[in-house]
């Protein structure tokens, strides 16, 4: 089984997610319950509902299961070196000049807008391996894009 690289916030996420998701079930086999006093379940939309619910909890808990149990969280303050990894910090500087930050994080935790990007993502698996000053080339939807890499972090 492979792990499922992930830095500690991204493992405390999933476990409170887990957490909240078996909470629910009491809940909805109680849905389940009342929905069948009703009488006739082959037109009953809130027996159909609460039973959909009930299979998309199962699925979001066994998936989440599964990536709790290959986690290997990974503390970014506790690297070092000038090749870009997992849980790096990096700035980049685009076709413009201008500087851009990105940390490569897990795919739960990935979030662009706040700079994050899942290691499976073209931009990160382009950037993995890099040194300062290489010169990375990605392509996107919109085109092909370049980026130099300015500075690598591990905060």
């Amino acid at each position: 089984m492979q792990s499922v690289p992930m830095l500690a916030e991204g493992y405390e996420r999933l476990t409170a997610d887990l957490k909240a998701y078996r909470a629910e079930r009491p809940t909805i086999v109680e849905a389940i319950e009342t929905a069948r006093a009703h009488g006739d379940l082959s037109e009953n939309a809130e027996y159909h509902a609460a039973k959909e619910r009930q299979g998309q909890v199962e699925a979001y808990i066994a998936d989440i299961e599964n990536k709790v149990s290959r986690a290997q969280i990974i503390d970014p303050t506790t690297l070092s070196g000038d090749r870009i990894v997992f849980g790096a910090t990096v700035t980049l500087l685009d076709e413009d000049d201008k500087p851009i930050k990105y940390q490569i994080v897990g795919e739960t935790e990935a979030d662009a807008k706040r700079g994050r990007i899942s290691y499976n993502s073209p931009l990160a698996k382009a950037l993995i391996g890099k040194n300062v000053g290489d010169e990375i080339e990605v392509s996107v939807p919109s085109g092909d894009k370049f980026y130099l890499v300015e500075k690598i972090e591990f905060i």
